[in-house]
């Protein structure tokens, strides 16, 4: 079974960049608090990893 991730958003994106709230948007995350599983590859690491302070992670 392969490696998943849950992504919690914790930050609203009020205020925040635009490049970061359509990275958000981009992952699945429209409210405060919606978590999405994501596969664990590089494409969503690295948007992740550009919102990191607007998100919890956790490995499912």
């Amino acid at each position: 079974m392969a490696k998943t991730l849950k992504v919690t958003l914790v930050k609203s994106t009020i205020g925040a960049v635009p490049k970061n709230k359509a990275t958000v948007e981009a992952l699945g995350l429209t409210k405060l608090h919606k978590t999405v599983e994501l596969p664990d590859n590089d494409a969503p690491r690295g948007m992740i990893r550009k919102v990191n302070h607007l998100v919890k992670v956790e490995e499912a």
